[in-house]
């Protein structure tokens, strides 16, 4: 997986505001689970999608919601846990850096 995002590949957090606010991916796109059917036309469907939660299990219940609306997501196993033992950076919304 690429370590930055361009809108050929989306990074798509569904985890909720709080977890977002301590710590996410940088150029992630921030959707909480339950908000990602009402704001399906923020998610392009060309693009290359990554969907990560804190470890799992969320992001693969959107990405096989996604799979069924036509996209054709990856889900991130391992989720923002995963990301951060691997040394990948994490940030506050202001770039700082910020706990998983």
């Amino acid at each position: 997986m690429p370590t930055t995002f361009d809108e050929s590949v989306v990074l798509l957090d569904v985890r909720e505001h709080d977890e977002w606010a301590r710590g996410h991916a940088p150029g992630a796109r921030h959707i909480p689970m339950g908000e990602v059917p009402a704001r399906l036309a923020e998610i392009p469907r060309d693009a290359t999608l990554y969907v990560m939660c804190q470890a799992g299990g969320r992001s693969q219940r959107v990405a096989q919601y996604l799979a069924a609306q036509g996209y054709s997501p990856i889900n991130v196993s391992g989720g923002m846990l995963a990301w951060a033992a691997a040394g990948r950076p994490v940030v506050t919304d202001d770039g700082r850096p910020g706990p998983v």
